[in-house]
């Protein structure tokens, strides 16, 4: 499944209801949305009761519209749920860089197509980029890009718990839940 709506529902499933974890610095949530990020989209109410339309909404504005990962859909649909769940949980500039980083990385070299900015957005260059991988490397290359941006997601969540010990209560489930195939 990767509409977005269905991408929306697995992200709230996974994430649950409300949430003031100790060591999470992210602080009340609810269906996965912080209060930081619910106050700055409008909503001024109880976390314990952030409608799930409301986090929804959210979802679909600022981790798929914004960074522009409904425009990779169009070309690669598992790499677009990938970067919207990993955007969901690191922030959509890292998971875009992400991409571009694997992107150059799989360019033989220049190649294939040239070396683009890691600035962690997705604009023309970085659409272009994709095609032309696409292009070069056929059926498997979605899977192999899908699995290098897992890999740098992987690495970075062992760095999160070494760096903050408190982290560690968050590395099972990030890695059991987040590395995989969010997208059904």
């Amino acid at each position: 499944m990767h509409d977005i709506e269905g991408l929306i529902d697995e992200v709230i499933a996974r994430e649950g209801g409300y949430s003031n974890h100790a060591a999470d610095r992210g602080g009340a949530t609810r269906w996965g949305v912080t209060q930081a990020v619910a106050r700055a989209n409008g909503y001024l109410g109880d976390m314990r009761h952030l409608p799930r339309d409301t986090a929804a909404a959210i979802y679909r504005r600022l981790y798929w519209q914004r960074p522009r990962f409904d425009a990779v859909a169009d070309r690669a649909p598992c790499i677009a749920a990938e970067l919207f769940d990993t955007g969901v949980n690191m922030g959509p500039g890292v998971a875009t860089g992400f991409l571009q980083r694997a992107l150059n990385a799989l360019n033989r070299n220049g190649r294939d197509y040239a070396d683009i900015a890691r600035d962690g957005a997705i604009g023309p260059r970085t659409l272009a980029a994709l095609d032309a991988f696409l292009a070069a490397r056929g059926e498997r290359g979605e899977t192999v890009l899908l699995k290098a941006i897992e890999a740098l997601q992987g690495e970075r969540y062992m760095s999160l718990a070494e760096s903050r010990p408190a982290n560690e209560a968050f590395l099972y489930g990030w890695l059991a839940n987040r590395i995989g195939d969010p997208g059904g």
